[in-house]
């Protein structure tokens, strides 16, 4: 029995053996096509359509948003989410596709919306038969994001939105997005506001999505271009002039704050994608060769930093553990940000090392039949840089950690 498990109360032991039941007997088969490391990187209809159909199944058997009241779609259950992901985890299932939907739109949309929204909403985000994007960056404003200029101009109950948003993980497929708005530009932060706008249904009608093509070759990333889009009133989310704070609800979360109660299945291991974890750059190692006899894994300066990002990811885990006890979380930021922080580093590191351990067969990529782990790894490393500036880069992450949580002087 995991650990876990042994703390559970009887209603999460009761849907913890239901969850490992089904999942038992459901796992989805080995999918026919490649799948992407990571939800935001999905780039075709096939892709997509093989994850929306796992995402249905497990929220038709009710392991997406079993915390959410019933009446807005959600299982209505008492902190039992961990309890789904943990067992996903443990079948290595896929992820699903709808994850800024469910780690960010949902929280928003559920603590800011008016009610019928939520009930409007909620049921197709949670079954991931609507997808959902973030529009909060700029061309103009990226780290300093209170000083977006997208305009929403009121006339009489619709708002009319005009600008350009950038770097918009899977705005190519979302059917909504949720988006920080300038409604007056008479003051930076109290002239933001926060709503939620359609935007395959407005495609030339309004909203305009461009792809971004990465050095990697893949697609995730968009622009988004808004041309007198006409949105009604009813999709504000909380007041006018109140963005900011909303903002701070969906950053919280999209920094983990809210990510033991969003289901975030994955680490499937299959010919289609690989976890960047220490334990399967151990795998790499045994099967890289070194000569005719050794391999990789016989090198004691190549075991050495394996063991050290073994023991790094094992802090990790200990540390986002610590989210369970509530005496901890005096500070809504602190251990969010750390583990933010030092979850998106670990993975670059990761990677990184996995590159030495491929050594000169590193710069084979995805279409070589030669590369090392089907060329995974030189993809994952690239990948991880936009872990260290989604959400804030790094380099934020420590200010704010700095400033807010350990009251340090503000840098200069």
């Amino acid at each position: 029995m995991s650990e876990s498990a042994r703390k559970d109360t009887p209603e999460q032991a009761e849907f913890r053996a239901y969850c490992r039941e089904w999942l038992a007997a459901n796992k989805p088969g080995e999918p026919s096509v490649r799948l992407p490391q990571s939800p935001l990187e999905i780039m075709t209809e096939d892709q997509l359509s093989y994850l929306q159909a796992w995402q249905k199944s497990a929220y038709d058997a009710g392991l997406v948003g079993c915390d959410y009241p019933v009446e807005v779609g959600g299982g209505g259950r008492s902190n039992c989410q961990t309890v789904a992901n943990e067992e996903m985890m443990a079948a290595r299932t896929p992820f699903f596709p709808n994850v800024i939907g469910l780690g960010m739109a949902a929280p928003t949309v559920f603590y800011h919306a008016r009610e019928d929204v939520k009930s409007e909403l909620l049921p197709r985000l949670f079954s991931g038969e609507d997808i959902w994007c973030q529009g909060f960056s700029e061309p103009g404003a990226g780290s300093d994001l209170a000083s977006v200029q997208t305009f929403a101009e009121r006339k009489g109950d619709k708002w009319v939105i005009n600008g350009h948003k950038v770097w918009t993980s899977l705005a190519h497929f979302a059917e909504w997005m949720i988006i920080l708005l300038r409604t007056d530009k008479s003051h930076k932060y109290d002239g933001l506001s926060y709503f939620v706008v359609p935007i395959r249904s407005a495609l030339g009608k309004g909203v305009t999505v461009r792809p971004l093509i990465k050095i990697t070759g893949e697609t995730g990333f968009n622009e988004v271009i808004f041309d007198n889009l006409e949105v009604d009133d009813r999709f504000r989310l909380d007041e006018l002039g109140k963005g900011w704070q909303v903002a701070m609800t969906t950053l919280l979360h999209e920094r983990g704050a809210g990510e033991l109660q969003t289901p975030r299945a994955g680490g499937m291991k299959n010919k289609s994608t690989h976890a960047i974890t220490a334990g399967n750059v151990i795998e790499l190692a045994k099967a890289c060769k070194r000569g005719e006899e050794n391999s990789a894994a016989d090198d004691p300066l190549l075991r050495d930093k394996i063991m050290r990002q073994l023991i790094r990811e094992e802090g990790l885990k200990q540390n986002q553990r610590r989210t369970r006890v509530q005496a901890l979380l005096d500070h809504p930021m602190r251990l969010p940000l750390q583990n933010k922080l030092l979850a998106s580093e670990i993975a670059q590191q990761t990677a990184a090392l996995a590159l030495e351990v491929e050594g000169m067969r590193s710069s084979l990529y995805l279409a070589d039949e030669n590369a090392p782990a089907g060329g995974q790894w030189p993809l994952a490393y690239m990948n991880s840089y936009g872990m260290t500036i989604a959400a804030g880069t790094s380099e934020v992450q420590r200010n704010i950690l700095g400033e807010r949580v350990l009251g340090l002087a503000k840098s200069k």
